[in-house]
């Protein structure tokens, strides 16, 4: 807040996080007896949500690669002494052109402009740091900055303002089945930069516009900004708005949330937690960087010691709604697209996680089409009939790949290069 009290302006360049003042300051000065700006609902303006660091100005040189990023739809740019800058675009990371090699002192300019104090000292403690910084209210960026052979580096992804509708996305009606789910845990799994975060995003975005209820977010850092509508949306960056995930996991009980929307899971504690949200009676999203379902059941379970398995696959069995694993393909051309695997929890699967057979579980995903499950290589043999990808983009995705389906001989009705069929 300025001096009358109103929200600071946002500043194009300026990361964004929480203002100097809060309403939990303005309290304290009134409680002493300080006289108080105008605080009523006609004269006050809400303040934008606080989401990235508050800082100097964006050292120029990196405004002008990020505005390069954006430009030419890129999705990360990687800054590395001794190496140009280089942006990842259509899932290729290749050199910037005409970019000369970063050295240590340029690239810690570029970043400590775009830290404040306190994040820059975590930098310098911890040798990493996540955060997120704005070149304007569209432009959006979530970094990771950290030290590798004792050098600063840097990545910063490309954060759409804009997000995506389900049906724009291309996620298949068993994705969308998950939103109606009363309570449980939905888990989204596949390797970073596979779309899981747009993928929530638009699945909250749906069930903002459409539930009356409490979303609530607990990001590292917070990434899509969502809007209230029909439902009340709070969202909580880690380092910002809640000192760590864990202490943001054990308030949300008495946040009253319905929804709860998490970063991954990192660790017993995080898993723990998590899975008494999910059965107390709220709707959780959580992600595990994991290829697929029963990896991920795995994943939860092997984290427990050995005598409480038994227990946690009960458990687990209980509460387990969904896992949606998926995978971004080279589009044909440009762009890309979205290939799932898409569990939902019946009878069969929640006996298998009981009865920790885990290795059983793909076999019902391939039989149970008609609930909206399916194989993430059924999924990859639509977008490739379809002629949005190649066979060789195909094979690349697959753990199975004698199930993909080559076009070129399935058309002349011959055995395809994937194998029977």
């Amino acid at each position: 807040m300025n001096a009358d009290g109103q929200p600071h302006a946002h500043q194009p360049g300026r990361p964004i996080v929480d203002a100097p003042e809060d309403d939990f300051s303005l309290l304290y000065r009134a409680a002493a007896g300080t006289p108080q700006p105008d605080r009523s609902l006609d004269s006050w303006t809400p303040p934008k949500p606080s989401l990235a660091p508050t800082g100097d100005q964006l050292d120029p040189e990196l405004e002008r690669l990020l505005n390069y990023l954006i430009a030419n739809r890129g999705s990360d740019l990687h800054l590395t002494v001794e190496v140009p800058p280089s942006a990842r675009i259509d899932g290729t990371l290749l050199p910037i052109e005409g970019e000369p090699p970063m050295d240590a002192d340029r690239l810690n300019r570029m970043l400590r402009s775009s830290l404040n104090d306190e994040l820059w000292t975590r930098f310098i403690d911890d040798r990493q740091v996540d955060y997120s910084v704005a070149l304007d209210d569209d432009s959006r960026f979530r970094v990771n900055a950290f030290h590798q052979r004792g050098y600063p580096s840097a990545v910063f992804r490309a954060i759409q303002s804009y997000i995506p509708t389900l049906e724009e996305l291309g996620v298949p009606a068993g994705v969308q089945r998950v939103m109606n789910f009363p309570y449980g845990l939905v888990l989204f799994v596949g390797p970073t930069g596979s779309g899981k975060s747009t993928t929530q995003a638009a699945l909250i975005s749906r069930i903002a516009q459409n539930r009356p209820c409490h979303i609530l977010t607990i990001e590292d850092p917070v990434e899509y900004v969502h809007r209230h509508s029909t439902a009340l949306v709070s969202q909580r960056e880690v380092g910002t708005d809640v000192r760590t995930f864990e202490d943001g996991l054990r308030a949300a009980l008495r946040e009253d949330p319905d929804v709860i929307l998490l970063g991954e899971m990192r660790d017993l504690e995080s898993i723990s937690i998590t899975l008494t949200l999910a059965e107390t009676g709220h709707l959780v999203f959580a992600t595990l960087h994991t290829n697929d379902a029963a990896q991920a059941i795995d994943r939860i379970v092997d984290s427990y010691p050995a005598e409480r398995r038994d227990q946690i696959q009960t458990q687990l069995s209980s509460v387990l709604q969904g896992v949606v694993s998926q995978r971004l393909a080279k589009r044909i051309g440009k762009g890309r697209v979205g290939a799932y695997e898409v569990l939902l929890a019946n009878d069969a699967v929640r006996n298998l996680i009981r009865e920790g057979k885990t290795r059983q579980i793909r076999n019902v995903i391939a039989t149970c089409a008609a609930e909206g499950m399916q194989t993430l290589e059924s999924s990859i043999n639509a977008v490739l009939s379809a002629g949005l990808i190649t066979y060789e983009e195909a094979i690349s995705l697959s753990q199975y790949p004698k199930e993909i389906q080559d076009p070129r001989f399935a058309r002349a009705g011959q055995v395809p290069l994937g194998g029977r069929r």
